[in-house]
């Protein structure tokens, strides 16, 4: 069952979230789902929703606090005003300490857009406490960290028609990951635009997200879901 929960951040303060869990229940792996910057809409339930349906408890924390927009110039403006590091650091790392204090014990950080930048920011500043990383068209910003340090499995997602996050964006994310052996794995979709994954907006290429969702899900197997029992 699917409801809006609060959760206690590290810094003690309560951030709230949509919450669902397979009928296995509390003992499935977890996935902190982030949302792209339109805000916790029915999109992303949407998406955490097919994640349960795969076996996997999932909790979307609520980075804005209840507000939602369909306008792309007030997306933007929610975006920039956001502190990402604080985000990082207390939303979605008590997202995180959640599902592990609630019998999660394998934890995996997912987000599109927006929410792919953060979850990068989490590979790079939480790797001692999540145990995977999908970035969908996200790269995180210079000042954000060093992804050369991560330390867990990353994926990424990423279209060759991106105006927000074009190829040498991900080219040059690409070679810091090198450079620090992490484990990951990029995959660029051939013409797909940013947000190929959101099928209600402009830019769904239901080719590219079906890819990416199988591939997604395989990487989730690989790293949580056959390490819980």
């Amino acid at each position: 069952m699917a409801e809006m929960i609060a959760f206690q951040r590290p810094d003690g303060k309560d951030c709230s979230g949509y919450y669902s869990e397979p009928s296995e229940g509390k003992t499935a792996p977890g996935v902190v789902l982030i949302q792209e910057w339109w805000g916790l809409n029915d999109q992303i339930k949407g998406m955490a929703d097919d994640l349960v349906e795969q076996g996997f408890r999932v909790l979307v924390p609520d980075l804005y606090r209840g507000d939602v927009t369909l306008e792309q110039a007030e997306a933007q403006h929610k975006m920039e005003d956001l502190d990402f590091n604080d985000a990082t650091d207390q939303d979605i790392r008590g997202a995180v300490q959640y599902l592990k204090k609630t019998h999660s014990s394998q934890v995996a950080v997912m987000g599109f857009c927006m929410g792919g930048i953060l979850t990068m920011l989490s590979a790079i500043h939480l790797s001692e406490e999540i145990q995977a990383a999908i970035s969908w068209y996200g790269v995180p910003p210079e000042e954000g960290g060093d992804p050369s340090t991560i330390s867990i499995p990353v994926q990424g997602h990423f279209g060759t028609a991106d105006s927000f996050f074009p190829p040498k964006a991900v080219d040059a994310l690409e070679e810091k990951l090198k450079a620090g052996d992490v484990d990951y794995d990029f995959y660029r979709y051939e013409g797909a635009e940013h947000a190929f994954g959101n099928e209600t907006g402009d830019s769904y290429d239901a080719a590219a997200k079906d890819k990416a969702w199988a591939r997604s899900l395989a990487f989730l197997n690989e790293h949580i879901q056959q390490l819980n029992p």
